[in-house]
């Protein structure tokens, strides 16, 4: 079997109105990992500030600034200069974002039986959880219309 190092991975890029993420989100994420369903690859902090200006922190080099508990950043740097230059361009003035590279630990597995047998993924889309929970909602709310 071709035995991968790392699976699929997920870039995701999500924006806070306060300076920070609260502790709840790296909680989040360091139960994900306690898990085994992600493994942390890279996590840094973009500020964009009302002038525009722009800082990064990264957490790989956060010097015990920003509590992120146990979290261990299995590849840091893997989201590059351009990655935080296009990640800052989403990010509105006065507000902060976090790129988060994952690895779906779960998948790792199916991903090295795709390659094993020749196979491709051709297409992937992650929706995200509010467009998931309203589409259901609106399916469920058919459902029961055309039920009564």
């Amino acid at each position: 079997m071709a035995e991968f190092e790392y699976g699929p991975a997920e870039f995701m890029i999500a924006q806070f109105d306060t300076d920070r993420p609260s502790d709840g989100v790296f909680q989040a994420i360091g139960d994900l990992v306690a898990t085994g369903t992600i493994r942390v690859l890279d996590l840094l902090l973009v500020e964009r500030h009302p002038d525009g200006s722009v800082d990064v922190i990264e957490m790989a080099e956060n010097d015990d600034e920003i509590d992120i508990g146990d979290l261990h950043l299995e590849a840091p740097g893997i989201a590059g200069d351009e990655d935080v230059e296009q990640a800052a361009e989403l990010i509105e003035a006065g507000s902060t974002g976090a790129i988060f590279v994952f690895e779906h630990i779960w998948a790792k597995d199916l991903a090295s039986r795709f390659f094993e047998s020749g196979g491709t993924v051709l297409y992937s889309e992650r929706i995200p959880a509010p467009v998931v929970n309203a589409v259901a909602s609106e399916a469920y709310e058919e459902l029961e219309t055309t039920e009564s």
